[in-house]
């Protein structure tokens, strides 16, 4: 979904600054973690199988302990994309 709106605008000064919000998904595509290759693939490529396992059981953990402090439902919906992960890596 595309959303727009105008912030920043000054009295006398009609310009504002306008945002575009292009839909990024902060839990599946976070925009700041898109390149070549996926982030998380390059974290598992230079890990063993159980640092990675490790690795995302502690994020479950990060997230699921600063959920009510932080971003709230978001952060629980990080803490379920690392924990599907996990079972996945357990198939």
């Amino acid at each position: 979904m595309l959303k727009m709106k105008i912030e920043s605008v000054e009295p006398n000064n009609y310009a504002g600054k306008l945002i575009i919000d292009m839909g990024n998904d902060n839990v599946n595509k976070p925009n700041h973690y898109k390149g070549e290759i996926e982030c998380i693939d390059a974290i598992k490529s230079s890990m063993s199988i159980e640092e990675f396992k490790g690795f995302l059981k502690g994020n479950v953990q990060k997230y699921v302990w600063r959920y009510d402090k932080k971003n709230g439902i978001e952060d629980l919906k990080k803490a379920q994309w690392y924990l599907d992960r996990l079972i996945k890596e357990n198939e």
